[in-house]
This record gives C-alpha cells, structure tokens and sequence, in this order.
C-alpha cells in the first residue's frame, strides 16, 4: 500500500544556521537574467537587513538558489523565506514581462516564480558550514558557467576570496 507524502521537519530554533535551497517553478531558468538574479539579491539584503538576519553566503543559479543564513529569534526561517520569494516573485515577473515579453508570454501568469517549498539543512559546526559554502560556491563552476568560483557575481565566494563586495552583507562563520 502507497503512502502520503512524508512531512518535512524544520527546526528553526534561535542562532542555528541553515542551509537552505530553493527551485524555480518546474526548475525554469527564470534567472538566467542577470536582471532577475539582482532582484533576488536585493530582496536577500533587504530582508536580512530588516529582520537582522546573517547571511554567511549565498549563491544564485539560472534555476534555483542556495544560502547559509542564521536568524537570532527563533521561528524566523520560514517567515524570512516566504517573504523573500514573495517579494522577488513580484518583481521577476514584472522584470521578465517588462524584459523578455515573448518569454514571459509563453509561461501561464498564474504560475508561480518558485516551487512551493524549500529545503533546509541544519547546520551545526563551522566545519559543516565551510562544507556548505565550499559546495554553493563551486556550483557555477560544475556548471560551466564559470572557470573559477570568484568569477561568478552572484553569490558570495568573491568576498570570501577577493574581499570584493557582493550585495549582501556577508558574516563568515565563526
């Protein structure tokens, strides 16, 4: 016998770090864009920054994203999530019809920018979080879409490396 879909746990208790990842809608390459990428960026700084959030790194792919954020107040992950794919969602489509009408023409307006859900991974030591942001930043270079991570503008492994800013305020684990 089949069974339902198994519930997700997220422990989103105060100070713990997460790894989180989430997909664009039926992994659409929404983002290839450099456009659409920078209205996810600005909308992680925002929101970070008016819920004193700490973001640790960041990387954003043509269909999906990845961060290590940590929230001192417990419950803050979910509320912080929904609200930055509320916000970019918004712009996006706005960016993409504005943009690229004969795209944005092709997809149903009904459809969302983001898969419902996302993943999140608890992340308990420095070592764990070093592994995350070694893994988000050689993302683009396992794609091909860059030789080196530190090439990439649009995630966090130029300031790590370079110390160049990234549109976020990054706080390297400690």
């Amino acid at each position: 016998m089949r069974q339902g879909p198994i519930e997700r746990k997220i422990f989103d208790l105060g100070g713990h770090a997460h790894f989180v990842t989430f997909s664009c809608y039926k992994r659409r390459r929404l983002l290839d864009e450099d456009g659409a990428k920078g209205i996810v960026i600005h909308f992680l700084a925002e929101g970070l920054q008016r819920i004193d959030g700490v973001c640790m790194g960041f990387v954003i792919m043509p269909d999906h994203v990845h961060a290590v954020l940590r929230f001192d107040k417990t419950g803050m992950l979910s509320l912080f999530i929904q609200q930055w794919k509320r916000m970019s969602s918004i712009r996006i489509k706005a960016f993409l019809k504005d943009r690229l009408p004969a795209y944005a023409a092709a997809i149903d307006p009904d459809e969302p920018v983001w898969q419902a859900r996302y993943y999140d991974f608890n992340v308990f030591s420095s070592s764990k979080v070093q592994e995350k942001l070694e893994y988000m930043h050689n993302n683009p270079v396992r794609k091909g879409l860059v030789s080196r991570a530190e090439e990439w503008r649009y995630g966090s492994a130029a300031w790590y490396l370079l110390k160049r800013p990234v549109g976020v305020k990054i706080v390297a684990p400690s």
